[in-house]
């Protein structure tokens, strides 16, 4: 059985970079988009946010999402989020990582082991 992994984000954030090394030091195969190269679209999301919560989707600790008017950052609720991350993919946090259509937000060991299995002995 194959499995098809696919790992969201943005080339040379350092997330992603950990992220990245963590699957090619396991020799887990998978295919990078780079929001910033090939963008992200609404349906996209709208699948995400069927498997998580806007605010697990959104980052709001960026530079991104600071620099936003006050009035662009209040009120948000999930359509406004999503536009968002649709004009600005970088207030999408980093890595997304697809599975086989089930989703991980976020970068750590601990995560990424949970999805693969612990490292082999």
């Amino acid at each position: 059985m194959s499995t098809e992994v696919t790992i969201y984000g943005i080339r040379n954030c350092d997330t992603m970079k950990k992220a990245r090394a963590w699957l090619d030091g396991r020799g887990i195969n998978y295919r990078f988009h780079d929001y910033k190269k090939d963008g992200v679209d609404r349906d996209r999301l709208g699948q995400w946010l069927r498997l998580v919560d806007w605010p697990v989707l959104l980052n709001r600790a960026g530079t991104t999402f600071r620099k936003l008017p006050d009035v662009d950052k209040s009120d948000l609720d999930a359509d406004r989020a999503v536009d968002l991350m649709v004009t600005y993919p970088s207030m999408i946090k980093r890595p997304v990582l697809d599975v086989d259509g089930r989703i991980t937000v976020g970068f750590s060991t601990e995560k990424y082991e949970q999805v693969f299995g612990p490292a082999p002995a």
